[in-house]
């Protein structure tokens, strides 16, 4: 059974061979441990493709999460000069803009005065919102353009190089692996587009206002989803990192995610079967209820105390049957410091909780750290060959 099936088993609450294993790299660790240049990592489409099938391939994944849109060539064309220094890479642009892309961490990109630009609450017009996409060449901006000068209609706002990774991946992947990919909520573009201060100052200030750009933006995400459902995917995350109790109350996800996100996957189901889940980070144990209302098919990250509050026992036994569940590996404690004998310990326990009557993938909580030892990695499907076979 290849990792396509073995996915496609558990995300439809059943069992395979045995337990199938995912994680989320992060940027970082793609920029040390892929051995492709970091520029291409970012900023071509290609290169993305190659370092997510080719570590997915080394650490034995059953599946990948192709977490960067699409990009185009024309970039290329707005480079002035790339610096190169041990420890980053800085993209200086003709329009005298910056990237920095630090080989550890995620990119940003900076005006002269190496400010990054946030639009106020004020200067939102929400007619003028559609979707608001954080990891473009030039991220985000009010009203949202493509890359230095692409303005696009809502009609047709989605560029066809949007698309070209998911092409990528799966013609390199062939039916080997299961492929993901990922949509960001309306409530973590709103949180991205202000900043996260402004935002959640914002939804005490003026909820109104903020719920019309929240459903604006679902328009735009609900037009991905079913764009990235056509290209054929096996799966589309909804990445809502910001909607746990580090952030917002039960009250505030009740008020601000739940209705949103309900209907970005009422209107996927409508169209087409791929199933959508939903990644949220940190402290989500008081909410696994409420996420069970969007309609999600399953949970992703499920972090542990003490990054989070979840334990996966309690977890299973309250969604077992009801959607499938995801992570629960301590990335920082246990994957990126734990020794050999932790990491054995650890996820052996997790396999033994999660396995009986399918419908679980090993993973790390969130994103794999940049500096997690490759070796430590590796460990996950060895331990899923020798104690998650059903």
């Amino acid at each position: 059974m290849n990792g396509k099936d073995r996915i496609a088993r558990h995300l439809n609450l059943g069992i395979s061979d045995r337990t199938p294993v995912m994680c989320q790299l992060s940027i970082g660790h793609y920029f040390l441990h892929s051995g492709i240049d970091p520029v291409e990592i970012w900023f071509e489409s290609g290169a993305f493709a190659e370092a997510l099938v080719n570590m997915a391939d080394r650490y034995s994944f059953d599946g990948v999460l192709i977490n960067l849109p699409g990009r185009s060539d024309v970039y290329k064309n707005s480079v002035k000069e790339i610096q190169r220094s041990h420890d980053e890479i800085k993209v200086i642009w003709k329009n005298g803009h910056y990237t920095i892309l630090p080989f550890d961490d995620n990119p940003h990109y900076y005006t002269p005065a190496g400010e990054r630009i946030f639009p106020t609450f004020d200067d939102i017009d929400p007619e003028q919102l559609y979707y608001v996409e954080p990891w473009d060449v030039t991220e985000v901006k009010f009203p949202f353009f493509w890359g230095f000068d692409e303005h696009r209609e809502k009609s047709d706002f989605f560029p066809d190089y949007h698309f070209d990774t998911i092409r990528k991946v799966k013609s390199l992947a062939g039916n080997r692996l299961s492929v993901h990919s990922e949509v960001f909520s309306p409530w973590s573009q709103f949180l991205e587009l202000l900043n996260y201060e402004n935002a959640l100052m914002a939804i005490m200030d003026d909820p109104i206002k903020v719920k019309v750009i929240l459903s604006q933006l679902t328009e735009g995400t609900i037009d991905l989803a079913k764009k990235q459902a056509l290209e054929g995917v096996d799966a589309i995350l909804i990445s809502s990192a910001f909607a746990g109790a580090g952030l917002i109350s039960r009250d505030q996800y009740n008020e601000f995610v739940l209705p949103y996100e309900k209907r970005i996957i009422s209107e996927v189901r409508q169209t087409s079967d791929v199933p959508v889940y939903t990644h949220t980070c940190g402290s989500i144990g008081d909410r696994l209820d409420l996420m069970l209302e969007t309609g999600t098919r399953g949970i992703d990250t499920l972090d542990p105390p003490p990054l989070g509050t979840v334990d996966l026992a309690e977890a299973k036994q309250f969604l077992s049957g009801k959607v499938f569940i995801k992570g629960n590996i301590d990335p920082v404690n246990t994957l990126l410091y734990g020794s050999r004998e932790d990491i054995i310990s650890d996820v052996t326990r997790r396999i033994q909780t999660g396995k009986p009557g399918g419908g679980y993938i090993l993973s790390s909580a969130c994103s794999v750290a940049p500096h997690t030892p490759p070796e430590h990695i590796m460990l996950l499907a060895e331990l899923a060959e020798q104690h998650g076979k059903y």
